[in-house]
């Protein structure tokens, strides 16, 4: 019978929650009538314009069914397993009947204490409940504000039930001093849970500046305010007695910030206080007075302190008496708020970053919410004291809501302090007042200066009271318009500074991961780690035996043992040789021919080059054996080709290619009479297929042991010998075993890339 019931119990249990019947929407609706039914019902239930009691209720319900129907894959499962699980398959479809029979059968949980049934669970986590989207647009920027406190929950999770009265009253204290909520149901948030690094439940975690932070001890209310506690930066309260007191309340100046007093019979800063001073941070600076520790009666007798009520004391200009008090036996948040939100700002603060400029003077949205600031620029030290004084106390006495006083030192803003005062020389040295409006967000501003520099008179009082007069009937006062650079951050840290803290919060991070994140978190960087080891050692090892291997080579046959002995005299070329370890022990050379012409130079591969010896019939062996010892050196490179060319077969196509490098070697005309007994055997020409051009070697002559490399040598002598009937280049004049004498020096500055290079433009056939 109870499986019998089976089906019964699961449509009913179906029937808790339809997200068709919550839209009032069929099951065959479009996406655009479900988004229209939702935008009309939200703006219906929204509680902000509802009062129903159970217009929250119904709103979240409203949410919950466009989350489900806007997204086609849970519609899906809605409609064929009836709930927006993402699992299919008849193993689940099956757990999920058996979950929905145990949804759907009566319990009385007031006796079992069992709440199974996500939809009849206390409904408070339902207000702190997170999608991914929600979590990174807005949570996670609020949390430079607050800390967040996150629970990753799930159904069926018994862990979930017995830490749920904690998690309760916890959230509910920590809500009301400031710190943020969260809660994220691991079932149908599976990307933002997976994101936060949760892979079991319940987790609880915090964010604090985008940074997430495991807690690992028992859930108990302690632990858990600790956890929150010490997620705060530990210097955001100073600790305030007779001895210190004078120098933090001195500091505004330097921290252009106003400075808050608490005094409290708490030996602790309570947590309340510490959490306000994080949200203020950037505007406020905060100190904790212990009015029971000995060592605060003067401050507490100078100041009129009422030891047994907890007072917050403002303190801007003047440290001598604060800007303002608040006293009450409670301190709540939302009364610190109010008063900490209204004395954000020094009385004259300093306009010290664009930031701050924006804040203090916004841009104008309409007529009547005109803000106009009056600003002085000056300078720093006691030859300007005098005026910012005066200028501080017109200020004091002149106080409204649509004025804001702000002072620029000139020199740490020169590119502000010019574009307002055009750099006349009446300011020069002395301070200056200029009424300004900002009409947009690129930095046109509309602006009045004092016709002359701000002495603080009361002839200079009266005449800027005038002008603020007139300016509240006639907004044309400001008639000059300029455009205004970003101010410069004057107290941002130093780059070091910054990069140090950046490394310190990068250990740190890397030290949590390691001991205590989950482990299959920590998979990937492990996995990351090993395999570089393994690539470097492994590298070590096979160039060790690579190394071993090479030595146990056999040794080189008596020719070249013979050919060796007759380079010895060459200590440059020997010292090159010993130092390379080619891949082969020979070189390949092959001969360039119409069969490979395109695929060893037309067609050759970007950034390789075809190294090609010249040669005759005559000169074969002994120019093929000199030039395979002095290029051997060079054969480990995979980038260089080796070949020759028979200058028997062509002769032309030779001399096409050195009518492109006249100047290191010119041709004769072909009606000159030793035209036909030029001789080039001997020549190398390094060729570059991709880029077209090639770079020559010209044999060397015997006595010139300087020897031109990167191009010919003197032509002129050249063509006189020449001309004499006495050709120097034959090999009757020189020995050919020479003609390639420094030709791995030439290689050198192949490789180098400093060779000179003959363009061309294209290659010719080679027939």
């Amino acid at each position: 019978l109870l499986f019998l019931l089976l089906p019964a119990l699961g449509a009913a249990a179906t029937g808790e929650f339809d997200p068709y019947r919550v839209l009032g929407v069929g099951r065959s609706s479009s996406q655009a009538d479900i988004k229209k039914a939702y935008k009309r019902l939200a703006r219906e239930w929204h509680p902000d314009k509802n009062k129903d009691p159970g217009a929250e209720d119904k709103f979240i319900q409203i949410s919950k069914a466009y989350e489900i129907l806007s997204n086609e894959e849970k519609r899906a499962n809605f409609d064929r397993y009836g709930d927006a699980g993402e699992s299919q398959g008849f193993a689940q479809q099956q757990h999920r009947q058996f979950h929905r029979f145990h949804d759907g059968f009566y319990f009385d949980e007031s006796f079992f204490h069992f709440p199974f049934n996500s939809e009849r669970r206390d409904t408070s986590d339902e207000k702190y409940l997170l999608h991914f989207s929600h979590y990174i647009n807005e949570i996670v920027p609020d949390s430079f504000k607050k800390p967040y406190l996150i629970k990753i929950t799930s159904d069926w999770c018994f862990s979930c039930i017995h830490i749920e009265p904690v998690w309760k009253e916890v959230a509910q204290e920590l809500e009301a001093l400031g710190a943020g909520i969260g809660v994220v149901h691991a079932g149908y948030e599976r990307r933002l849970a997976h994101h936060l690094g949760a892979h079991s439940t319940p987790t609880l975690l915090g964010l604090i500046n985008g940074k997430i932070t495991f807690f690992h001890n028992a859930v108990v209310r302690e632990n858990l305010r600790q956890f929150v506690e010490n997620l705060l930066p530990g210097n955001l309260v100073e600790k305030i007695t007779d001895k210190n007191y004078i120098r933090f309340l001195s500091d505004w100046k330097k921290d252009n910030k106003p400075h808050v007093l608490l005094f409290d019979h708490m030996p602790v800063v309570p947590l309340l206080y510490k959490l306000t001073a994080f949200a203020y941070r950037d505007y406020l600076s905060f100190g904790y007075v212990y009015v029971g520790l000995r060592g605060t009666e003067e401050l507490s007798s100078q100041y009129n302190i009422n030891v047994y009520t907890p007072t917050m004391m403002i303190f801007k200009e003047h440290i001598d008496r604060p800007a303002d008090v608040v006293q009450a036996r409670e301190m709540k948040k939302q009364l610190i708020d109010d008063f900490l939100s209204q004395n954000k700002f020094l009385m004259v603060a300093r306009l010290t970053s664009q930031r701050l400029f924006q804040e203090l003077c916004p841009v104008k949205k309409s007529h009547r919410q005109r803000k106009h600031c009056v600003v002085l620029l000056t300078g720093e030290g006691e030859k300007f004291a005098e005026a910012y004084e005066a200028f501080l106390t017109f200020a004091v006495a002149n106080t409204k809501d649509t004025l804001k006083f702000v002072h620029v030192y000139s020199d740490r803003q020169p590119e502000f302090a010019d574009a307002l005062l055009m750099d006349e020389e009446k300011y020069h040295g002395r301070s200056a007042v200029v009424i300004l409006e900002r009409r947009n967000n690129a930095g046109k501003i509309a602006y009045k200066a004092l016709e002359e520099a701000w002495q603080g008179s009361k002839e200079d009082n009266f005449i800027l009271l005038d002008l603020l007069d007139q300016l509240r009937t006639d907004p044309g006062l400001l008639s000059s318009e300029t455009v205004v650079a970003d101010l410069n951050d004057e107290l941002a840290p130093m780059f070091l500074v910054r990069w140090f803290y950046s490394t310190l919060d990068y250990i740190s991070d890397c030290w949590d991961s390691l001991f205590h994140s989950n482990w299959r978190e920590m998979m990937p960087l492990l996995s990351l780690l090993f395999s570089a080891l393994f690539i470097l050692f492994g590298t070590v090892i096979v160039q060790a035996f690579s190394d071993s291997s090479d030595t146990r080579d056999s040794p080189p046959s008596g020719k070249e043992e013979t050919a060796a002995k007759t380079e010895k005299n060459d200590a440059s070329f020997s010292k090159e040789s010993n130092s390379r370890i080619p891949k082969k022990g020979f070189v390949e050379v092959t001969e360039l021919t119409d069969i490979n012409y395109t695929s060893n130079l037309v067609r050759l591969r970007p950034g390789h080059m075809n190294v090609v010896l010249i040669l005759s019939n005559s000169t074969k062996t002994p120019l093929l054996q000199k030039f395979a010892l002095e290029v051997y050196t060079f054969t480990g490179s995979s980038s260089l080709h080796f070949s020759f060319l028979s200058l028997d077969k062509h002769r032309e196509w030779l001399e096409y290619l050195l009518e492109f490098a006249q100047d290191a070697a010119p041709i004769p005309n072909q009606y000159d009479k030793h035209f036909l007994e030029r001789d080039y055997t001997g020549y190398v020409l390094a060729l570059n297929g991709h880029k077209k051009y090639f770079c020559l070697f010209k044999p060397h002559r015997s006595g010139d042991e300087g020897g031109t490399l990167g191009s010919c040598e003197d032509y002129d002598a050249l063509q006189h010998a020449e001309a004499r009937g006495k050709p120097s280049c034959s090999p009757g004049s020189r020995s050919i075993k020479n003609k390639l004498h420094k030709l791995s020096f030439w290689m050198e500055r192949l490789l180098e890339g400093s060779l000179q290079r003959f363009y061309i433009p294209s290659w010719p056939a080679l027939d």
